[in-house]
């Protein structure tokens, strides 16, 4: 999940070698913390955030295949 999740990341921001993923467990839910840089934000989050609910979506999508559940949460420094 986490390489999905820094894939679609690194695809869509100006400097990739900034993404920075980190995943773990909480209340048997699967949380995936996603960091860019600072100007890539709003690559990131998109217009009325919808590639974040995008990247949220698929991400859901594919952990539904291992009957996980997931959330992704976008981390502004």
């Amino acid at each position: 999940m986490r390489e999905l999740v820094e894939y679609l990341a690194r695809s869509l921001v100006e400097h990739p070698d900034e993404v920075s993923v980190e995943e773990f467990e909480e209340d048997g839910e699967l949380i995936i913390e996603l960091r860019v840089a600072d100007g890539d934000v709003g690559r990131v989050i998109g217009r009325e955030g919808r590639v974040a609910k995008a990247i949220r979506t698929i991400a859901r999508a594919a952990a539904a295949g291992e009957d996980r559940r997931v959330s992704v949460d976008i981390v502004e420094d």
